[in-house]
């Protein structure tokens, strides 16, 4: 990842709805969801929620699938995983026991890994 893919991930997050979309993503991972599920959960109008879908997506922050006639969205644990290693890459300058509170506070939420589907 490099700052402008980074720059792109995070803008992409700097919107309330574009961020709740991605938190509900994530809280249902790894079955995903459909756009027109999220919209409903969001009160948001369809075409809305395609567009903030989209955002997301050309940021590397959710993967789409179709089902027939159906596409479900997925979180791109990957592309988060990819952002948050950016930001913390030369953690406290090679110190990285300064790091382990934010390591330690991220693993009760995720305890048995993630999935590894793309």
């Amino acid at each position: 990842m490099n700052a402008d893919e980074a720059i792109a991930a995070l803008a992409a997050l700097a919107q309330p709805t574009r961020m709740e979309t991605f938190r509900l993503l994530v809280a249902h991972e790894p079955e995903g969801i459909a756009s027109g599920d999220l919209a409903r959960r969001l009160a948001v109008p369809g075409n809305t929620m395609s567009t903030h879908l989209a955002i997301l997506a050309r940021a590397g922050l959710v993967i789409r699938e179709r089902e027939g006639r159906v596409i479900r969205y997925r979180a791109s644990l990957a592309g988060l995983r990819a952002v948050v290693l950016y930001l913390l890459q030369d953690c406290c300058s090679g110190h990285a026991e300064l790091c382990a509170p934010l390591v330690a506070a991220l693993s009760p939420c995720c305890p048995g890994g993630e999935t590894t589907k793309p």
